[in-house]
């Protein structure tokens, strides 16, 4: 292994923001502390299941479920 290497000439991947975009979302507490508990059972980061999960949704196809009662 040399001492130092030369990065001067170097070119950044162009792939690799392809492959995943930061986003700022608001989540409950609750299902923060839920993905917690479970990445502490799996040993995954709880961010990688979040993204595995919602990653499931989309190649499922599923779609949330939502009622709310009308007012009389």
């Amino acid at each position: 292994m040399k001492k130092s290497y030369d990065f001067s000439k170097s070119k950044k991947n162009p792939f690799a923001k392809e492959l995943k975009q930061q986003v700022t979302i608001r989540l409950e507490k609750d299902v923060i502390n839920y993905f917690k508990k479970l990445a502490q059972e799996t040993g995954i980061a709880y961010q990688l299941l979040i993204n595995l999960y919602l990653k499931d949704c989309v190649m499922s196809g599923k779609k949330p479920s939502f009622s709310w009662k009308t007012a009389a």
